[in-house]
């Protein structure tokens, strides 16, 4: 039987010569990144090829070159990955959310304590307006209070400033899906789906509950009744569309998303006239015809 070449990331192996793999650690993880071998005609390698090859002395020497080799191919990758487009503004949406919660949770605590310092009538306890407490407070407010309204105020321009670099980069990242539904809800169902490979792999079902995540676990638990929509709801075509109909915008553009976010991936252009029968569609959803 013919002996074939095998070839690792050591070296070229035939029958008992084997040639070595010239280059440093980062020569042999590019060799390594460069293969593609087809399963069944892989042979396993053992150890002691690499030492007949001169690459390494001898079993210990040839794992610390492999955990040399490895580690460096791992570290590639992790930057590769967030060095997406894609990656970044995932990140930059979760700060969005965590500054949106961050703002609730100072504003309803400075409402329970300014109604310690100025407490009202029964109606206005029962109705904490959180918010509406921190701008009765800005004239009046001193000492830890002054601050803590300076620290909402720092917080809501951050969230300006966020606001406008996520709805920019989803133009950029994804110039199909923002052109339905707008920037911050695109960029959002991004951060939903993880990646835009996964969002570009949802189905149009999936895409139409992205972030209902509850609702769907309850309407499995318990059988109530399951989730019309998730993120989309935040869009305006569908939250003003008249109830009957919510369901129907939702299902039509989670359909015209779903070929928005391939377009996205694996073209990353605009197509105007693929934009211009979906919108047309969700209009028809939206007047029942």
């Amino acid at each position: 039987m013919r002996y074939s070449m095998q070839r690792y990331w050591f070296g070229d192996v035939m029958e008992d010569t084997c040639t070595r793999a010239e280059g440093d650690t980062a020569a042999l993880a590019d060799r390594v990144a460069a293969f593609s071998t087809k399963m069944e005609e892989f042979v396993p390698l053992r150890w002691e090829q690499a030492v007949l090859c001169g690459t390494a002395p001898d079993r210990a020497g040839y794992l610390a070159l492999l955990r040399q080799v490895t580690t460096l191919l791992a570290e590639r990758k992790i930057r590769a990955w967030y060095g997406r487009g894609d990656a970044l503004l995932i990140q930059k949406v979760r700060m969005l959310e965590d500054l949106d919660r961050a703002a609730s949770l100072v504003a309803e605590r400075f409402g329970e304590w300014d109604r310690v310092l100025h407490p009202g009538p029964a109606e206005e306890i029962r109705e904490p307006a959180p918010r509406r407490a921190l701008e009765g407070a800005r004239g009046r407010a001193e000492g830890a209070q002054a601050a803590v309204i300076a620290s909402v105020d720092g917080l809501a321009a951050a969230r300006a400033a966020l606001v406008e670099e996520v709805t920019t980069g989803a133009r950029e990242i994804l110039p199909n899906c923002t052109a339905l539904v707008g920037g911050l809800v695109a960029a959002r169902l991004l951060s939903a789906a993880g990646s835009l490979d996964a969002m570009a792999r949802l189905p149009a079902a999936s895409l139409q509950v992205l972030g209902a995540r509850a609702a769907l676990f309850a309407h499995l638990r318990t059988g109530s009744p399951p989730p019309k929509h998730g993120i989309l709801y935040q869009h305006h075509r569908v939250h003003n569309a008249p109830r009957n109909r919510r369901g129907k915008v939702a299902r039509t553009l989670a359909a015209r998303l779903a070929i928005a976010a391939r377009l996205d991936c694996y073209r990353g252009a605009r197509d105007e006239e693929f934009l211009k029968r979906a919108d047309e569609a969700v209009r028809r959803a939206g007047r029942g015809t």
